[in-house]
């Protein structure tokens, strides 16, 4: 049995589902593709004053900033996306075990804001058609500009 996933192009992956047991279940379980999405940061008030966009699927060399949790505050750049375990792995983030060997901690994205992005052509694609300033004018919205010239007809 398989799930619905709506990924619209203006909108997030969103799980159509009103019983929470299979909301999750369709969570936890979703694909791959629709973890990239679900798998996604929001950028800083500087990144989103410029692009106007809230938030980014996040991918390696983005550089963010842990806004909750133990490591609250440091600093680096995204080394893994793990979307098997629902983590990203950053840079300065780092415990000690036992033995004495370092590994990286897992963070969710959710954790994180994206402070400096890598810029692709397709990411910039994804930010044009994100852009919220340009939404008015795309959507068929009649103006008075447009009522004028109709009328003239």
């Amino acid at each position: 049995m398989g799930f619905l996933y709506f990924i619209e192009p203006n909108q997030m992956a969103s799980i159509k589902c009103v019983n929470r047991r299979k909301a999750r279940r369709a969570h936890f379980q979703a694909p791959s593709h629709v973890r990239r999405i679900l798998m996604s940061a929001p950028l800083s008030k500087e990144l989103r004053a410029k692009y106007n966009v809230r938030a980014l699927p996040i991918r390696t060399d983005d550089e963010v900033k842990v806004v909750r949790g133990n490591f609250k505050d440091s600093e680096g750049k995204v080394l893994a996306c793990y979307r098997l375990k629902w983590a990203i792995h950053v840079e300065k983030v780092i415990r000690e075990r036992a033995n004495g060997s370092q590994v990286q901690v897992g963070l969710h994205p959710s954790n994180v804001v994206i402070t400096k992005l890598k810029l692709t052509n397709n990411r910039k694609r994804i930010l044009e058609r994100k852009n919220r300033s340009n939404k008015g004018a795309s959507k068929g919205k009649i103006t008075e500009a447009d009522k004028a010239m109709q009328q003239m007809d």
